[in-house]
């Protein structure tokens, strides 16, 4: 099984974590299912930025991302290359090491 490695994040995970992810599943059901709460306001259906991660490693393992999720990710505070949206990005069998930014344009929490 394909690990997830995330790291440590001031208030979703303060120690970072280390979790195992089943092929297929995506970085926003992993990092939820393992008590991480990213923020998802569209309920995962790729329509806000508020699930934005960095793949700071194994990035080139993810399918490419599509028009959709490109348009939506134009909109993410603090766009890097290796962004993705953590609802639309589905793990292969490469381990992953993801960085969830600080900010995000969500200017309320929803607290799933």
């Amino acid at each position: 099984m394909p690990k997830v490695i995330f790291l440590p994040h001031e208030e979703l995970c303060p120690e970072g974590a280390v979790v195992e992810a089943k092929e297929g599943e995506t970085l926003l059901d992993v990092a939820l299912a393992n008590g991480i709460s990213v923020e998802h306001a569209c309920e995962k259906s790729c329509a806000c930025v508020t699930c934005h991660m960095i793949v700071r490693e194994g990035f080139d393992s993810l399918e490419e991302s599509d028009e959709l999720e490109d348009d939506m990710l134009d909109k993410a505070w603090g766009l890097e290359q290796e962004s993705r949206l953590g609802c639309q990005a589905c793990i292969n069998k490469e381990d992953l090491v993801v960085e969830i930014p600080k900010y995000t344009v969500n200017l309320a929490s929803e607290q799933h």
